[in-house]
């Protein structure tokens, strides 16, 4: 018996064409959010997308902090990846982990894996991992940027390319929203940038290992996020 086909990182030659305009053009919006706003940081998952604004950034010399989010539950590609990016560019991308304390204490409450019980314990493991790190990760920031698009799942097809975030209380920008995923990949090979090695597993979105897992091809690209539940609740809370 075959196994179905897992997803593949797409090849577009049309997209490689339109490289130089839409580069251009995403450099043009990373220097417009520069002038407007005096500490910017750029909010990395370490996905491709987050790779291309990365590149951008560090090519044009743009004053914008890059951070992630370690959650303490990523896979080992993933961590090797920031040591790559180091190696690419240079730069050391700032890490901000969750609080031991809250982590031990929702695990002695609701059990190591509780996040596969329900879309609320599944939420508050987000919270204690993702959004308490993050908002110490903003709070002296005035603008943030993320590399959301809206191709990317259907809780995301009204992403604005600049919005206010009212939870953080500063602005936030998308400046990838309008590319598609093809543009994104084509712009990764042209510049050969260091990529999750997960991508070539099958995962086209990767998050914390017990959460994420392969998907087919032609499934959903977040199909294999929190696969246990509804499309229109995966999210973390990170884009309200």
């Amino acid at each position: 018996m075959l196994r179905p086909r897992l997803w593949t990182p797409p090849h577009d030659a049309a997209a490689a064409k339109r490289l130089p305009a839409l580069t251009a053009q995403l450099q043009t919006r990373l220097q417009q959010i520069v002038r407007q706003h005096q500490h910017i940081k750029f909010a990395s998952s370490l996905a491709v997308e987050d790779m291309v604004i990365t590149d951008v950034i560090v090519r044009a010399q743009l004053p914008i902090e890059v951070f992630t989010l370690n959650t303490g539950a990523l896979n080992n590609e993933t961590q090797k990846l920031l040591r790559a990016a180091y190696k690419h560019w240079g730069i050391r991308i700032t890490e901000y982990w969750p609080d031991e304390e809250a982590v031990d204490a929702y695990v002695a409450a609701h059990g190591k894996q509780a996040f596969y019980d329900s879309v609320a314990l599944r939420r508050e493991c987000c919270h204690i991992r993702k959004i308490e790190p993050l908002g110490r990760a903003l709070s002296k920031a005035d603008a943030w940027i993320t590399g959301q698009r809206r191709e990317q799942s259907t809780t995301r097809t009204a992403l604005a390319l600049a919005e206010q975030d009212k939870a953080h209380g500063i602005a936030k920008y998308n400046p990838l929203a309008d590319w598609l995923e093809t543009e994104v990949w084509a712009y990764a090979r042209m510049q050969q940038l260091p990529v999750n090695k997960l991508y070539q597993q099958g995962y086209p979105s990767i998050g914390c290992e017990p959460c994420t897992r392969p998907v087919k091809a032609g499934e959903d690209i977040r199909a294999g996020r929190w696969w246990w539940e509804s499309q229109d609740s995966k999210e973390c809370g990170l884009h309200k």
